[in-house]
């Protein structure tokens, strides 16, 4: 099954189940920073969507509140995010490093991780 495209109000959501858990919508809500806080009903809308789209699952029912967890992982959502953006580029991720160089983004662990992966052969998993 392919991974669904999430937005990024979605991704805000997947990204309170990833750090915390399986979680009620009213968790999920509770925990958005108030400043960009969605109002309760969009993010019950939201949710739903995700489970629609498989990227989130049902688990429970406390009482009347259904208890939802992330069905799709942090890194498997971060992998489809980088495969489009290198599909903007045409595939090539030259423009993509270049601009993470030039911006400061990338640092020297970042690079030497990067050494450590190209070097590792391949079909070896990581180890972390």
């Amino acid at each position: 099954m392919a991974l669904p495209k999430l937005t990024k109000p979605e991704l805000r959501i997947m990204e309170a189940l990833w750090s915390r858990g399986p979680c009620s919508i009213r968790e999920i809500h509770e925990s958005l920073p108030l400043k960009k806080r969605l109002e309760y009903t969009t993010v019950q809308t939201m949710v739903y969507r995700l489970e629609v789209k498989k990227a989130v699952r049902r688990v429970k029912k406390i009482a009347t509140a259904f208890i939802f967890e992330a069905a799709v992982s942090r890194e498997a959502a971060q992998r489809r995010l980088v495969d489009e953006l290198l599909s903007l580029f045409g595939g090539r991720s030259r423009p993509i490093m270049a601009h993470l160089i030039e911006s400061g983004s990338l640092t020297l662990d970042d690079i030497r991780e990067i050494e450590r992966t190209l070097l590792r052969p391949s079909g070896e998993e990581k180890s972390q």
